[in-house]
């Protein structure tokens, strides 16, 4: 025979060291999945209190351009913010985000600046013919997404300050009930009159309306940059969920997939030592019969 019983047991072991190993994997997978989500949970109420305060900012009919410029046809180009992985194992989920981002930024005219947050990411956004202007890494764990999103803050203010992008688009997959992740995409600026309205619409939660008693412009542009934080902070998480529950899913396959594996090579292993116990067992008899026979 071309297998013996000692491949069978080294094959058998190694798959089933492979499995813990993949076991670990879900695990850490599943656990991620939870802090991500809640970390996302958390951001509600604070999201809404943001939202709240620009309520009552632009109810008491202050100008848009107290903070921000309206959106206009200037030429300045389109910022975009991509959340992509740098991690195996999570199938296509930066692929399907770049093809959503291509045709989504293939629709809106003029110049893309564009960021990506992954260096699998930052080329395949390269190879799609969107070369990206700059990069992040992806954070590994809830408490690493804040300084990402400060780092991503900061090089925002720096090129607003040169008057270098207009409206900013941010694009991430998130996780879907039904499906792993689904690539999605917001909005962040201008802060247009489109926008102002769609924050009018909130309604005050209750009768005593608030008022803003410091400086408008100081007040808007502390507003706005929360929004932006909640914003950007809600997306990575969201992305890193995503991510998690396509590894979490490939481990499941694996599991399964290795689970198969050793039955069959538990089978044709019980199978190989029958035989050979078998063939001892003829030549006892056939030794036996011989010796009688004599």
């Amino acid at each position: 025979m071309s297998e013996t019983l000692g491949s069978f047991r080294r094959k058998i072991s190694g798959a089933e060291k492979l499995q813990s190993v993949v076991r670990t994997m879900k695990a850490l997978a599943a656990s991620n999945i939870g802090q991500y989500e809640n970390a996302v949970r958390a951001l509600i109420d604070y999201d809404r209190t943001v939202a709240l305060g620009l309520v009552a900012f632009f109810r008491q009919d202050k100008p848009a351009a107290a903070g921000e410029r309206p959106e206009s046809k200037d030429g300045r180009a389109i910022g975009v913010v991509v959340f992509g992985s740098d991690q195996g194992l999570v199938g296509k989920f930066n692929e399907a985000l770049v093809d959503f981002t291509v045709a989504a930024l293939g629709a809106l005219p003029g110049e893309k600046k564009i960021w990506a947050v992954g260096e699998r990411l930052h080329s395949r956004l390269k190879d799609a013919g969107l070369p990206p202007a700059g990069g992040f890494a992806v954070p590994n764990s809830v408490t690493a997404i804040t300084p990402l999103v400060g780092q991503i803050l900061s090089e925002f203010d720096t090129h607003r300050r040169q008057d270098e992008v207009g409206q900013v688009y941010l694009f991430h997959n998130r996780p879907e009930p039904g499906s792993l992740y689904e690539p999605a995409s917001q909005r962040l600026l201008s802060l247009d009159e489109q926008w102002r309205r769609d924050l009018s619409a909130i309604s005050w939660p209750t009768g005593n309306l608030a008022e803003v008693l410091v400086d408008g412009k100081q007040t808007l542009q502390a507003l706005i940059r929360e929004y932006l934080f909640v914003s950007l902070f809600k997306a990575c998480a969201e992305s890193l969920a995503g991510e998690n529950a396509s590894r979490l899913a490939a481990m499941q396959r694996a599991e399964k997939n290795i689970g198969e594996l050793l039955e069959d090579l538990g089978r044709n292993f019980h199978r190989l030592r029958q035989s050979g116990i078998d063939e001892e067992l003829f030549d006892v008899i056939s030794g036996y019969e011989s010796m009688n026979s004599k």
